[in-house]
């Protein structure tokens, strides 16, 4: 393996990391926001670790949703995450059993892009393990650090937490929608038929059942079709 190329990797990997790993800080607030203490925004960190389903489940909380539709809303979203496992699987091939659960925790959207991205399987494996360990490190230091000065904060302070939720995921989300990005006119397409789902059952239904009704709804739209044959 080249250095050049293994050095490459790894500073990519490492500033992927870093950089998403910051976002750990708007989740902390936005889950003592919501009415979790730090240790149950921490812990969420340390056994989720999945950004979109984290900042699904404490949105639904804070919207007054439900447990089961927050829990629903993070499920529905985390299930790419198995699709992703199936993809890496055949490149990882983890041996033992505290390696192979170590890499199906660390399967999320940045890990999977930076493994697939690399030019070989070798920087591929190298790709996956430090960005999920660069990501994991910072999301959960930066979790607790958000939860612990969140909670020090004021009433109108605390109010202000209200943007946080909706101005991160967007933020983890943007990326996968830019026109540059794999298949991003059909990823734009699905987002908006989602957010118009849900603005419309808004009105009708608790908190937080409303996203697990559209992601139900984007999944059947978008279900592949069988073609019929001409006899």
């Amino acid at each position: 393996m080249p250095r050049s190329a293994r050095s490459a990797t790894l500073r990519d990997a490492v500033g992927l990391g870093v950089a998403v790993g910051l976002y750990g800080v708007a989740f902390g607030a936005a889950a003592v926001g919501a009415g979790l203490d730090p240790w149950q925004a921490l812990a969420m960190s340390l056994l989720m670790f999945t950004g979109a389903s984290q900042f699904a489940l404490v949105g639904v909380l804070g919207a007054g949703g439900g447990a089961l539709a927050a829990i629903g809303s993070a499920l529905l979203l985390g299930t790419r995450n198995t699709v992703y496992g199936v993809r890496l699987a055949p490149m990882l091939t983890p041996q033992g059993r505290l390696r192979r659960a170590g890499a199906a925790h660390w399967v999320i959207d940045e890990t999977t892009a930076m493994a697939v991205a690399a030019p070989d399987r070798e920087l591929g494996r190298l790709a996956f393990w430090v960005t999920g360990a660069t990501i994991y490190l910072g999301w959960n230091a930066t979790t607790l650090v958000g939860a612990l000065g969140a909670g020090a904060l004021g009433a109108t302070a605390q109010a202000a937490l209200d943007s946080v939720v909706p101005a991160a995921f967007l933020a983890l989300l943007w990326p996968r929608l830019r026109q540059g990005a794999p298949e991003a006119a059909v990823q734009r397409r699905v987002a908006l038929g989602g957010a118009v789902v849900a603005l419309a059952l808004t009105p009708f239904v608790p908190a937080g059942v409303q996203v697990v009704l559209a992601v139900v709804a984007v999944v059947l739209a978008g279900r592949p079709r069988t073609r019929e044959v001409a006899p």
